[in-house]
């Protein structure tokens, strides 16, 4: 019996880790979220009955839930210094000729890809991951454990016949081009600032307090050196393979070279082929490969002598600009791209390029046949990165950004502070409602089989939808269904189904799915559970909406908007009357005591010991309720660090009494 579970959670582990390769990686899934977490669930509970058999590797292990409230500064044991650059061959072959001069002809080089990401060093003992540091100033840096533990590639526990008590492993982390391009387009929707590069959302990802966070966002992670005390191998190749073996993800594109005629083959080779790759490289590293050839080489102050990185240049090409046309998305924002004279470029043929805003249009100075630069480096998008001037015609029109809503002529706004302007006609400006029904039957919210993007856009066309309530109605037009093209009985069935199966989404996909703008899926979520049904969320002010953990101004002040309009109100008693949850299904908790009985709390701040989710439940968990904010009302705020103000002096003012994290397992334990 034993062996069969032993088997079984294998079976899993190794199914859902494919699974989370082809969402995030290949950007490809082959199973729905429910489907996904229905397994991960089952996984769970068998670790839980059998936790010997746990994988090291498991999914399970990898969802977070620590907060960090600052990252403590740690020194790092072997330092980790900058490796020397360059942009030409013939600086590769002075390298060649120093080393040669120090340690005679015979020495081989490793050549490895040069990843465009994060580094970081991971502390080992006993098999056991304990630290991982950024690399900070190279002498010391940023402690980030509970971020990086979050990682799939990362193993929690290595198990091996040559493994030292305590090691050091060093790698990159960085994040794959399609969770890149899937996140940014995510944060666009909402009117989140992007990031301009893989590299910039990675680094931003692992300095996150909150490590459940950093889970939702795919971070991936090559390993490329070992520390240790005694040299247990006597080649840096040597150390590779033996590691790979240990269950830390090496690259497969390493290389042992001969000699820096072959090490130029390498770098040749991956100019052209870099661009097939799921992530971004930058360049080539060569090193020594004899840990005693890189020990007589020794080091510079600022890098070692027996390494060197090749640096590719970013691709650029000459176009012409043929014009520029705008977008409009689902929240009404409106982006401008500039269509080109196609152009290989990276790869690809380019034909289009992002311009962000009116205030890089302004920035160009961009004119009607412009020839320009377009570049395609560390930003998967390309972009243009200047204009040639001299070449422009005396005769060419500047280009403006246009004052009206290009699909229905409304006059556009630009809000104070924000570099985007909007089209405010959220009811009738098509691209907005097909946007927002398009969003609202996606995979991330409502998950609706049978439906597509296209199939939204033939519906509206057609007249059959013009809202997300009209999606449950379809099933009084099948006839008019089997007249559109591609449409027979078997798919209107299966997306009937869909339609029908999509009734018993839990509340907080829901109201991710109603597409309030800067409520992505976490903050829907964190609505949802505070506040537990939908009326209450429609009610609430805008004091009570932002004493939600991660509710600021801005989103309370977004939800209060929705919920002021009379028509999002008649949206939510038709969806109502459909038959969709509006309402968080209560999972009776197992009370531990209950000491904090008629208590209410609300928290606020982050805390040494505990998350405030932690805190929250073992509040509730001994009786206590947790309110969503500060009222007359109120027994306690439980209070950490960079609380918010407002909250603080609401509490003083009402003479509500204040306790720390400490003082709240006193009441608890004394009580």
């Amino acid at each position: 019996m034993s062996h069969d579970v032993q088997i079984k959670i294998q079976e899993l582990v190794k199914e859902l880790n494919q699974h989370n390769y082809n969402y995030y990686v290949l950007a490809m899934p082959t199973i729905g979220d429910y489907e996904f977490d229905k397994k991960l669930e089952e996984l769970a509970e068998l670790e839980k009955q059998y936790p010997e058999f746990q994988d090291p590797n498991s999914p399970t292990l990898k969802v977070g839930g620590d907060i960090t409230k600052n990252f403590k500064t740690v020194k790092h044991k072997y330092p980790m210094l900058s490796l020397g650059n360059t942009y030409n061959e013939q600086d590769l072959r002075d390298f060649d000729e120093r080393i040669k001069k120090e340690i005679g002809s015979n020495f081989e080089y490793v050549c490895e890809l040069k990843f465009d990401g994060l580094s970081i060093s991971i502390t080992f003992e006993d098999g056991k991951l304990v630290q991982a540091i950024t690399r900070g100033d190279g002498v010391q840096g940023d402690d980030v454990t509970a971020n990086v533990k979050t990682i799939n590639k990362i193993p929690h526990q290595v198990y091996g016949d040559n493994i030292p008590k305590k090691f050091e492993i060093r790698g990159e982390i960085f994040m794959h081009k399609a969770a890149f391009e899937r996140l940014n387009q995510q944060r666009e929707v909402l009117g989140e600032q992007t990031y301009a590069n893989p590299r910039n959302f990675a680094s931003g990802t692992i300095k996150m307090q909150d490590s459940a966070e950093v889970a939702k966002r795919p971070l991936d992670c090559f390993l490329y050196f070992l520390y240790t005390d005694n040299h247990r191998f006597k080649t840096h190749w040597e150390s590779l393979n033996e590691v790979k073996k240990w269950g830390y993800n090496v690259c497969e594109h390493n290389q042992l070279v001969p000699n820096i005629e072959t090490a130029l083959e390498f770098i040749k080779y991956w100019e052209t082929e870099r661009f097939k790759l799921s992530y971004e490289i930058d360049g080539i590293v060569l090193k020594v490969n004899s840990y005693a050839q890189q020990n007589e080489l020794g080091f510079t102050a600022k890098s070692p002598k027996w390494a060197i990185a090749y640096k590719y240049k970013a691709a650029e090409a000459f176009t012409k600009l043929k014009s520029v046309t705008y977008q409009v998305g689902r929240t009404g924002a409106v982006t401008p791209v500039a269509n080109l004279t196609p152009v290989p470029l990276a790869g690809t043929i380019v034909k289009r390029a992002t311009l962000h805003n009116a205030n890089e249009i302004e920035r160009l100075d961009l004119h009607e046949d412009d020839t320009v630069i377009v570049e395609k480096g560390g930003e998967i998008i390309p972009k243009i990165i200047r204009v040639k001037e001299e070449l422009r015609s005396a005769h060419a029109q500047k280009i403006n950004y246009p004052t009206n809503c290009p699909e229905c002529g409304t006059p556009l706004i630009r809000k104070e502070g924000e570099a985007v302007h909007y089209c405010p006609n959220e009811e009738a400006c098509p691209p907005q409602i097909v946007g927002k029904i398009q969003h609202f039957i996606s995979r991330k919210a409502m998950n609706i089989d049978g439906l597509g993007d296209e199939t939204i856009e033939a519906f509206f066309k057609n007249k059959l939808i013009n809202n997300i309530q009209d999606l449950y109605q379809l099933h009084l037009h099948e006839d008019e269904l089997k007249k559109l093209e591609r449409f027979g009985e078997k798919s209107i069935y299966n997306m009937l189904k869909g339609i029908e199966d999509s009734k018993n989404k839990p509340f907080e996909k829901v109201l991710f799915g109603l597409g309030i703008r800067y409520v992505g899926e976490t903050v829907a979520k964190k609505l949802a559970l505070a506040l537990k049904n939908i009326d209450n969320i429609i009610n609430a002010d805008l004091d009570t909406l932002i004493a939600i953990d991660e509710i600021g101004i801005r989103i309370a002040e977004s939800v209060r908007t929705h919920f002021d309009n009379p028509k999002n109100i008649a949206q939510i008693e038709a969806l109502k009357q459909a038959g969709l949850h509006f309402e968080i299904i209560e999972v009776e908790k197992t009370a531990v005591s209950e000491v904090l009985a008629g208590k209410t709390f609300v928290i606020s701040g982050v805390f040494e010991n505990f998350s405030r989710d932690a805190l929250k439940e073992k509040i509730e968990e001994n009786g206590g309720k947790i309110l969503s904010g500060i009222s007359s009302k109120l027994d306690y705020l439980v209070a950490g660090d960079n609380m918010g103000p407002s909250k603080l002096e609401k509490a003083t003012k009402l003479k509500i009494p204040i306790l720390s994290e400490q003082e709240l397992l006193n009441l608890i334990t004394q009580s």
